[in-house]
Order: structure tokens, then sequence, then C-alpha cells
């Protein structure tokens, strides 16, 4: 039995993608560059289709429906109170969403302007529940436990002072230096590895 292809999208004027970019909106907040994305697959080709997207976006911010700024507050609060991650991961998370860098830079000041990171870090470890490195493997697992604080958005001098704090036996802390690797590299290496994908997934419509 063959089955029927599924049939082509009709792509919409303005009222249509006003329609659906506010139900969109209502299950999610979008940065402005994530919605017009989305709206594009229902967009017109050519300028109809950007003019129509354009006079959707002005007409949201007026009835402010949509605000790159709202956006970047509200994920940097709760990136940062509820999920415990430091202020680089949250920086590279918001400009791989679209916000402007100097929104973000702005946006973060503000939020993390107070924050004692190397508290932030051990509540960090705390709601990931991750032990202190012990026995034959404790050295393999301060490695991987620096890893994933790096990952996490924490400054290597934040990093040691936690791994310090846990009066770890040297060999355990061999390679491990005060102000050594610097996460923003380390995080430059992820994302050429491919580790950003997993960001980018979550932009994706359902």
């Amino acid at each position: 039995m063959a089955f029927a292809r599924p049939k082509k999208r009709e792509p919409v004027g303005e009222a249509g993608l006003f329609e659906y970019a506010v139900g969109t909106l209502a299950r999610r907040m979008r940065t402005v560059r994530d919605l017009r994305r989305l709206m594009k697959t229902r967009a017109e080709e050519g300028e109809a289709g950007e003019r129509a997207m354009d006079a959707v976006i002005v007409r949201l911010k007026e009835l402010n429906y949509l605000s790159d700024t709202r956006f970047a507050e509200d994920y940097t609060r709760v990136r940062k109170e509820h999920e415990k991650f430091g202020k680089r991961r949250v920086q590279q998370d918001l400009m791989m969403k679209g916000v402007e860098k100097e929104l973000v830079a702005s946006t973060l000041e503000s939020a993390y302007e107070d924050v004692d990171e190397v508290g932030l870090a051990r509540q960090y470890i705390a709601r990931k529940r991750m032990r202190k490195p012990s026995g034959e493997s404790a050295q393999k697992e301060t490695v991987r436990t620096m890893n994933r604080l790096m990952r996490a958005g924490f400054s290597s001098n934040a990093i040691f002072k936690v791994l310090k704090a846990w009066e770890l036996p040297e060999e355990a802390l061999a390679g491990v230096e005060e102000g050594g690797v610097d996460s923003d590299s380390y995080a430059e290496r992820e994302e050429r590895a491919g580790d950003s994908d997993s960001y980018a997934k979550q932009n994706e419509e359902e």
C-alpha cells in the first residue's frame, strides 16, 4: 500500500505569521532571531516574506510580546538561580540564541555582579550530586570534575579553589594549577568538537 506524500505547507501572509508567532511565544519565550527563523519556514519567499516578518516583529514588540532584553534577563536568572551555571556558560548560550553581544554583556554584569563564583560552583556541584574524588582513580576523577565545571561556565581560578578546599592528594591535583587552563579556550575546543549541537537543538521547533 502506497503512502501519500504530505502536502507542502502553503506560505502565509502577515496575518497568518502573526497568529503563528503569538502561539509560538505563548509556549516559550524566543529571541527575535529565533522567532524569525521559525517564521521563515511559513512565510512567502523573497521580499514579500521579509516585509511580512518585519511587520510582525514590530507589532509583537509594540505589544510587549517579544523582547530580547526580557528574554536575556529571564534566561540568565533561571540558569543562574535554578541551574547554578557560571557566567561564561550563560554568556555562550545567550550568544548562540542570537542575543546581541552588548545586551549579553550588560545583562550578565548586572546578574553576576555580587555573585560569589566559588560559592555558586559549590552549589552546582551539590545540585549535580558530584562526589569528592577518592581512591586510585582520584586524579582521573579530579580532571573529570574540572572539565564539568568548565563546561558549566566557571573560571579556572574558581575551580582550583573548589578542588583545593577538598584537600585532595597532591597527585590528584597534578596539572591543575590556579590560573591554569582558561574556560574560554576550553569552551572553544568543545564547540569545535560539536558539543554546542546540544544547545542548538534547544531552539528547534517541537
